[in-house]
C-alpha cells in the first residue's frame, strides 16, 4: 500500500470540500457587481408586452430587436482533441439559430466529474449558465433550496417552445413543482442506456476460460486470480465519486420500498448498510489478493481507468459505448490481437443475489432557469429548446452532415463514416452533451428501427455484437432495474452534509478497502460510526421523518 499517495488523495478532497463550502452560501438575489453574468442587468422592458395570466407574449419569431446572450452548460468531458466550446457545432447553432433571432449563443463548459463544485463556483460569482442541470433530483432540489432557481411561467414555455411543450408537457406538469412552484424542466428519456462494461476475452481464454463461463462474482474473481497467476494483468476498479450506485449487485431482492427510499441516494454514499459491507469485504478480498488496480483510489476519472486498459494493464473497463470511441482502436495498437466481448450484469453479483441496477427516472436531464437570468434571456431558453426540438436541427447536432460523417440506409438510418476526419466531426459521444437538452437517446416511431439505429449509432465498425449483447443483456436483466425514490420535499441536511460526506466517504472506503484482511470488521465499524457522527445519522433521521409522512414516491 502507497500511503502517501493516498494521503495525498484524501487531502484534495478536503480542499475540495473546503471550497465548496466557500462557494455554496445562499444565491438568493440578483448581482449588480462588475463582472458578473453578462445580462444579468434589469429586465429589458420588450421582454413581456403582457400580463401571463392573459397568456399574452411579446413575439420574437422575427428576432430581438436588441442582442441577447445566452449562455448553454455543457459538459466538459476532457475529450482529446475536442474544444467543447468552439467546433463545428458551436458554430452552426450560432449560425442556423444566434444569427436568426439576433442571440449570441455562449457554451459554458462544467466538468462532468466535478459539475456540482463547478456551478456552486459559478452561481456564488453570478457566472452561472441561463440552465442549471443535474441528472439527480437530490441535486436539483439541492440546487432550489439555495434559491438559485426561477419560478416558471408554464404557459410561456408553451408560447415560445410549442414543438418541446408538446413533447414534455406531461413530464413537466408530474416532476416540475417543487413546493407547490413550477421549477424544474426535463429532456425526455426513451427506456435504453449504453452503458457497458468490456472485458479481454482474449485474455479470459489465455487462462482456459470462456466469457460464458462467468457466471457471478465468485466466477469472476476465480477469473481475475487466473489472470493474476498467469501474470496477465487485473480488473480494472476506480475511485468512487459523484455517482454511488456501486452496491445494487449485494443488495437484497425484492427491495423494501422504504429501506431503498432510506438509504439509496445517487448523491450521498451509502456506507452502513449490509449491501455496503458485502461490497466493501469483497474489494478488499479483490484489493489485498491483488486481483484489481492496486493504485485504484488515483483513478478519479475515466480517461484513467481507460489509460490502464488501453495500456493492458487491466482487462475490464466500463464505458458509454459509441461508434466512435477511440478505446478500442487504442488498444488494438498496443496490441493487435486484443479481443472484445460485453460481460453480463450477472457476471459481478456473488451466488444467490440478483443483478439489480438502477433504473433511471421517466426524464433525462433535470433543468431549471438560472436565478440570475432576465426575461429576455429565458425567453431565449425556450425558443432555443424549440429549434433544437425541431426534427431536422436534432437529427443534424446526432449525426452531422450527411456525405461526410454518414450516409443514409433505405430505411433512413445512418451509416456512420467511420473513417472521416474532416472539420464537421462528432464528439467522441456523438455530440450527446449538446443534444441531451431534448432526449437522452436517439429515438425513431418505430421499436426495431430504434434498435437498428442504436446499433449503429453506439457499436464502433466491425463491432456490431458489443451493442447487440450490451441490449440483449439490458433486456434480460429489466425486472431488476428499480428507480430512487422521489422526495416531494427538500432534504436540508442533505445539502447541509452532502459535500463533507462525499468527501469523508472516499477517505473511509478507501480505508476499508486497503486494511489488512484480517482487520477488516474493525476497519469498518469504525469507519461506520465516523460517517454516522459527521451528518448521515441526520440525514436518514430526516428521510425517515419524510417517509413516514409519504413525501416519497
Amino acid at each position: 500500500m502507497n500511503l502517501k499517495k493516498v494521503s495525498l488523495v484524501v487531502l484534495a478532497l478536503m480542499m475540495v470540500s473546503s471550497l465548496l463550502a466557500a462557494c455554496s452560501n445562499n444565491n438568493s438575489s440578483k448581482s449588480s457587481n462588475s463582472g458578473t453574468k453578462e445580462s444579468a442587468a434589469p429586465t429589458n422592458s420588450e421582454s413581456k408586452t403582457n400580463s401571463a395570466a392573459e397568456g399574452e407574449y411579446a413575439d420574437y419569431s422575427k428576432g430581438f430587436s436588441e442582442k441577447v446572450t445566452l449562455e448553454l452548460p455543457v459538459y466538459e468531458r476532457a475529450f482529446e482533441g475536442w474544444n467543447v466550446t468552439d467546433n463545428y457545432y458551436t458554430r452552426w447553432i450560432q449560425k442556423e439559430f444566434g444569427d436568426k433571432y439576433n442571440i449570441n449563443v455562449k457554451f459554458v463548459p462544467i466538468t462532468r466529474k466535478g459539475e456540482v463544485t463547478d456551478y456552486e463556483q459559478l452561481l456564488a460569482s453570478h457566472n452561472a449558465p441561463d440552465i442549471i442541470f443535474h441528472y439527480d433530483m437530490p441535486q436539483a432540489l439541492a440546487y432550489y433550496s439555495e434559491d438559485v432557481m426561477q419560478e416558471l411561467d408554464l404557459n410561456e414555455i408553451a408560447y415560445y417552445a410549442p414543438a418541446y411543450w408538446n413533447n414534455m408537457q406531461d413530464t413537466i406538469k408530474q416532476y416540475g413543482q417543487v413546493d407547490g412552484k413550477n421549477t424544474f424542466f426535463f429532456a425526455a428519456r426513451p427506456d435504453a442506456d449504453n452503458s457497458v462494461l468490456l472485458i479481454r476475452k482474449d485474455w479470459v481464454e489465455k487462462v482456459g476460460m470462456k466469457v460464458e463461463d462467468i457466471t457471478s462474482m465468485e466466477k469472476y474473481n476465480e477469473l481475475l486470480m487466473k489472470w493474476k497467476e498467469a501474470g496477465i494483468g487485473t480488473g480494472a476498479e476506480g475511485l468512487k465519486q459523484n455517482n454511488y450506485n456501486f452496491n445494487y449487485n449485494f443488495r437484497d431482492w425484492p427491495i423494501i420500498k422504504e429501506e431503498r427510499a432510506l438509504y439509496s441516494d445517487l448523491g450521498v454514499a451509502d456506507l452502513t448498510t449490509p449491501a455496503t459491507e458485502r461490497y466493501l469485504r469483497n474489494l478488499n478480498y479483490q484489493y489485498n489478493n491483488g486481483l484489481i488496480d492496486k493504485e485504484f483510489y488515483l483513478r478519479g476519472d475515466a480517461e484513467k481507468t481507460k489509460a490502464q486498459f488501453v495500456a493492458g494493464n487491466t482487462g475490464t473497463f466500463n464505458l458509454y459505448l459509441t461508434n466512435n470511441t477511440d478505446v478500442i482502436e487504442a488498444t488494438l495498437k498496443n496490441d493487435p490481437k486484443a479481443d472484445f466481448a460485453v460481460l453480463p450484469r450477472a457476471s459481478l453479483v456473488p451466488e444467490g443475489y440478483k443483478p439489480q441496477a438502477r433504473a433511471y427516472w421517466p426524464f433525462g436531464l433535470i433543468m431549471g432557469i438560472n436565478y440570475d437570468s432576465t426575461d429576455l434571456e429565458r425567453i431565449a431558453v425556450w425558443m432555443y429548446l424549440d429549434w433544437l426540438s425541431q426534427p431536422e436541427n436534432l437529427f443534424f447536432m446526432q449525426n452531422g452532415v450527411e456525405g461526410q460523417n454518414y450516409t443514409l440506409d433505405t430505411e433512413g438510418i445512418p451509416v456512420v463514416n467511420s473513417d472521416f476526419k474532416g472539420d464537421s466531426v462528432l464528439a467522441q459521444n456523438n455530440n450527446k452533451d449538446y443534444w441531451a437538452l431534448i432526449t437522452e437517446m436517439v429515438q425513431y416511431d418505430d421499436p426495431e428501427t430504434t434498435r437498428k439505429a442504436y446499433i449503429r449509432q453506439w457499436a464502433p465498425p466491425g463491432y456490431e455484437y458489443l451493442a447487440e449483447d450490451m441490449l440483449e443483456n439490458y433486456a434480460e436483466t429489466a425486472e431488476y432495474r428499480t428507480p430512487d425514490a422521489l422526495f416531494s420535499v427538500v432534504l436540508e441536511k442533505v445539502n447541509e452534509y452532502k459535500t463533507d460526506l462525499n468527501t469523508l466517504f472516499q477517505e473511509l472506503y478507501i480505508k476499508c478497502a486497503l486494511a489488512p484482511e484480517d482487520q477488516f470488521d474493525a476497519v469498518y465499524e469504525a469507519a461506520k460510526k465516523t460517517y454516522l457522527d459527521a451528518g448521515y445519522q441526520e440525514i436518514l433521521d430526516e428521510k425517515q421523518q419524510a417517509i413516514d409522512t409519504g413525501l416519497f414516491n
